[in-house]
């Protein structure tokens, strides 16, 4: 099975960053200090803007002056932080036209962590900060999508949440589930499932993209 497409839309932490570490280990410290059992938090906060998790999770603080402290740590703490295998060359071989990342992390979080794993700028970057609605709301990938100057139909994206997954789906975009946090099965309404963005091979044909996978991944 492959698919063809104008560009690939991915998300960033999961997909092309191994962050895994780092954003437990803030909303963890986050949670205790606060008083709410990280539990609550965990079973929320992957692929989901942290002001809507903040909301969720704790209707009586100010979001905005907690989103404010969150996003400061997040955006420092790079302790275990590095690109996934494959993410940095495969970015390099892509057309700068073909490509855009959207993610549910904030602009300065999003682009510290590029600039510190020494991944390529992409020109059409989409944070929680350029959206009103975070995902599942299709809104990041439409955005993205839209500065890309195409149809999000004409997208693949590349998701490693079953929020983000939902959101890409209801852009109206192809999407491949990338599980490195999750289980293929919570992941199963993409197209595709792969281990890893190692595992995509992609190559640039005279209309747009040819998107494939290796063998072993799950189709």
């Amino acid at each position: 099975m492959a698919l063809s497409c104008d560009a690939i839309i991915f998300d960033l932490d999961g997909v092309l960053i191994d962050s895994d570490a780092v954003i437990r280990r803030r909303w963890e410290r986050w949670a205790n200090e606060r008083g709410i059992p990280f539990e609550e938090v965990e079973a929320v906060y992957s692929g989901r803007p942290a002001l809507e998790v903040i909301e969720e999770v704790a209707p009586h603080l100010d979001p905005e002056a907690e989103l404010d402290r969150l996003g400061d740590e997040m955006a420092t703490d790079v302790e275990g932080l590095e690109a996934f295998d494959g993410a940095t060359a495969l970015l390099n071989r892509l057309p700068a036209e073909r490509w855009a990342i959207a993610t549910s992390g904030r602009h300065r979080t999003a682009t510290a962590r590029m600039a510190h794993v020494d991944l390529p700028a992409p020109k059409v970057l989409v944070t929680a900060d350029d959206v009103d609605q975070g995902k599942p709301n299709p809104e990041p990938y439409q955005r993205a999508a839209n500065r890309l100057g195409l149809a999000p139909e004409r997208c693949v994206v590349l998701e490693d949440a079953p929020a983000g997954v939902e959101a890409a789906d209801r852009a109206g975009a192809s999407v491949i589930g990338v599980a490195t946090g999750h289980p293929p099965d919570a992941l199963a309404a993409a197209a595709a499932v792969i281990p890893e963005v190692e595992a995509l091979r992609v190559q640039a044909e005279d209309e747009g993209l040819r998107v494939d996978w290796r063998r072993d991944a799950r189709g």
